[in-house]
């Protein structure tokens, strides 16, 4: 039996469901809405791309080291992006949440943050994880600056770690929440949640 198993989970804004090739359409609209694949320090495909970049992930699936979600949107009931579990490490009960991206007209919104409550709760309230990773690019700022607040704190930098979709060498920030750390992120990301925020534009 696979682990961790495909699974779908439900918050106020947000869901997260097991990624078919089913939602390539919304995917699709979502990469657009700010040409999200103009970032160098990241990899988001371009609208021709995301049916390959669907297979990719079910592709590493079916290997056992990714279980990719498909992000929707509560009110609206599309798909709005894409996260993952990745670099699994079944022996040692550790993920990795990253491979993540959102439209840009919900970036910004309660929807990344009830997402990674949600991923972190599943890790390690029912996959009893011992640790979870982030790993950004150290010139992704905004990246950063989003898992600090989530209370995940800095390893260290994989200095020339590896190479950037436009060829150039990249610096790896990488983050970590251990298990004992979880009930205090967890009481952090609720207080967060129940902020008043600006809601997203329905689209």
């Amino acid at each position: 039996m696979p682990w961790p198993e495909p699974v779908t989970l439900r918050g106020r804004h947000a869901a997260l469901e097991p990624l078919t090739h089913a939602y390539q359409d919304d995917l699709v609209d979502a990469v657009r809405d700010g040409e999200l694949w103009d970032l160098w320090y990241t990899y988001i495909p371009r609208p021709e791309g995301v049916r390959d970049e669907i297979e990719r992930r079910l592709s590493l699936q079916r290997s056992g080291s990714m279980l990719p979600f498909v992000v929707i949107d509560a009110r609206s009931g599309r798909a709005i992006g894409m996260t993952t579990y990745m670099d699994i490490d079944a022996a040692n009960r550790r993920v990795e949440i990253g491979s993540t991206w959102y439209r840009k007209s919900v970036q910004r919104t309660a929807i990344n943050t009830e997402c990674k409550l949600l991923l972190l709760q599943h890790a390690f309230e029912a996959l009893e994880c011992i640790a979870v990773e982030f790993r950004t690019h150290f010139f992704n700022h905004q990246s950063r600056r989003a898992i600090e607040r989530l209370g995940a704190k800095l390893d260290g930098v994989l200095r020339s770690h590896r190479r950037a979709s436009d060829g150039t060498l990249r610096d790896t920030c990488v983050y970590s929440i251990i298990a004992p750390e979880w009930p205090t992120v967890r009481s952090h990301l609720n207080h967060q949640l129940s902020k008043p925020r600006e809601p997203a534009p329905a689209r």
